[in-house]
C-alpha cells in the first residue's frame, strides 16, 4: 500500500471520541464555492478546480480527515479580501477555521512532511505532502528547531512532536490552534495545493461532505 498517494489510504474510521470528524454547515460551504469562484477567481476557475477535485480522488473524499476540532466557524474564505492588518487588499490562499486556542489539528491526509517553518507570517507552519496535494497548516503553537535527528516542530503542551520526513496517517494530531506570525485571532489558516497550483478548500471540504453524507445514508 503506498501511504504517501491519498488514493491508496483509507481511512480507518470516520468517527473519533464518539462522533464524525467531520461536521459541517453544507449550505456555508456552497455559499463559499459559489461566491469565491465566481468573485475572487483564484489561480484556476472554479470549473478548473472542480474538474481536479473530480478526477484526481474519483470516490476516495469521503477518506480523509476535517483538520480541526472544536470548530467555530470560517472566518476567511479563498481569494482576494480586505487584510485584517493592513485594510489592503491582498490575495488570501487558503480557507480559515476559527477555534479556540489549543484546539487540536489534524492532518487532512497521509502523507509526508515536508517543511516545518516558524519565521514568516504564517507562524508555526506544517506542510505535508501526499501524492500531487499539499496542504499547509498556519499559526499552530509552537516552535520550529535544528535536532541530531533532524528539522522538528515542538509543542511540548501538546504532546505535539513533528519531523521533517516523517509519515502521517490520516486524522492524525499534528498541532494546535495558536496566535504565531500574523493573525489577529485564534484559527487555523489552511492551504491546499495540487500539482502546485492553489485549489478553494471550500470545493474540496464541500466534496467530502458530499461523500461521506452519501456513505452515512446507505
Amino acid at each position: 500500500m503506498n501511504h504517501s498517494n491519498p488514493s491508496f489510504v483509507i481511512w480507518q474510521s470516520q468517527f473519533a471520541f464518539g462522533k464524525p470528524l467531520f461536521v459541517l454547515p453544507i449550505f456555508l460551504l456552497s455559499f463559499l464555492s459559489v461566491t469565491v469562484g465566481s468573485l475572487f477567481g483564484g489561480i484556476r476557475d472554479t470549473a478548473a478546480q472542480h474538474a481536479v477535485i473530480e478526477q484526481s480522488q474519483s470516490g476516495q473524499w469521503a477518506d480523509a480527515s476535517f483538520p480541526i476540532e472544536n470548530f467555530q466557524g470560517y472566518t476567511s474564505p479563498f481569494g482576494y479580501r480586505q487584510s485584517p492588518t493592513t485594510g489592503e487588499s491582498e490575495f488570501h490562499s487558503g480557507l480559515d477555521f476559527a477555534a479556540p486556542v489549543g484546539s487540536y489539528i489534524r492532518n487532512w491526509w497521509a502523507g509526508t512532511v515536508v517543511e516545518l517553518s516558524d519565521h514568516t507570517a504564517c507562524g508555526t507552519k506544517v506542510v505535508i505532502q501526499s501524492g500531487q496535494w499539499q496542504h499547509t497548516y498556519c499559526h499552530l503553537k509552537g516552535h520550529v528547531k535544528q535536532t541530531s535527528q533532524g528539522l522538528v516542530m515542538l509543542d511540548r503542551g501538546g504532546a505535539i512532536r513533528l519531523r521533517k520526513g516523517q509519515q502521517v496517517a490520516t486524522g492524525a494530531r499534528i498541532g494546535r490552534v495558536g496566535m504565531t506570525g500574523r493573525t489577529v485571532g485564534p484559527h487555523l489558516h489552511w492551504q491546499l495545493k495540487h500539482g502546485g497550483e492553489l485549489i478553494d478548500p471550500a470545493l474540496v471540504l464541500e466534496k467530502m461532505h458530499e461523500q461521506q453524507t452519501a456513505l452515512q445514508s446507505k
